[in-house]
């Protein structure tokens, strides 16, 4: 596995470096955002160690940009703990998110984490066949979704949430469910996550024209697919 770690303080990129690499990590540096966005563009990345606050371009921004062509997962760093920046990551796309000063093993143990997860839930394993809800169809075998004949860009966990809400419809999901479902058991990240993960996943299919199905809401309690007759 090849990790890209970028940060502009030299001190901190090494540590996260040494440690990757004695944990068995191929690594890749970066000392500013358009450094990542260039390295991740030469290929070869299975995930990314992002900085929030850097030179040229912010951590924010690269996510964004990627966001928009790959679903490589991004563990976002953040120099403060403020709930708005933790939600701002969830909402463009990352799939955790360290706050520092951190533990080095802590970031480690969520990168293995993240990609455990990724290994545990391969495309190729999905069974055969689609599955049609309204205008939408899941093509479970390649991981895609078309919403009225159009492909909708979704990350690995929006397709996981989505895949298992349209495999049992009408059945509510609470949050932690789906926590321990999608993320695992080893989740020890916020439970906010499922809310800006949700709420991402309903505006892309929304924007592009689901229609004959929905996720529900039942306030206090969860999350549901919802089908219409």
């Amino acid at each position: 596995m090849r990790l890209l770690i970028a940060d502009d303080n030299d001190a901190i990129r090494d540590i996260l470096d040494n440690f990757a690499r004695g944990s068995g990590y191929e690594t890749v540096l970066a000392v500013d955002g358009q450094d990542v966005l260039d390295k991740w563009e030469a290929g070869g990345i299975d995930l990314i160690l992002l900085d929030v606050m850097m030179p040229k371009v912010d951590g924010f921004a690269v996510c964004r940009i990627i966001r928009q062509r790959s679903d490589v997962p991004i563990i976002m760093i953040t120099a403060r703990g403020e709930d708005y920046d933790r939600i701002m990551g969830l909402e463009i796309g990352a799939d955790d998110y360290v706050v520092k000063p951190f533990s080095t093993p802590e970031v480690m143990a969520r990168v293995k984490a993240v990609l455990r997860r990724l290994q545990l839930t391969p495309r190729d394993e999905l069974p055969v066949g689609g599955r049609k809800l309204g205008n939408m169809v899941l093509n479970e075998p390649c991981g895609a979704v078309e919403v009225a004949g159009k492909d909708v860009r979704l990350t690995h966990k929006e397709f996981d949430i989505l895949r298992l809400l349209a495999e049992y419809p009408g059945q509510l999901f609470s949050r932690d469910k789906l926590l321990d479902t999608v993320w695992g058991f080893d989740y020890t990240g916020d439970i906010r996550t499922v809310d800006t993960h949700i709420r991402r996943l309903r505006v892309k299919l929304e924007q592009a024209g689901l229609a004959g199905c929905a996720i529900g809401t039942v306030w206090g309690r969860g999350y549901r697919l919802e089908v219409q007759p």
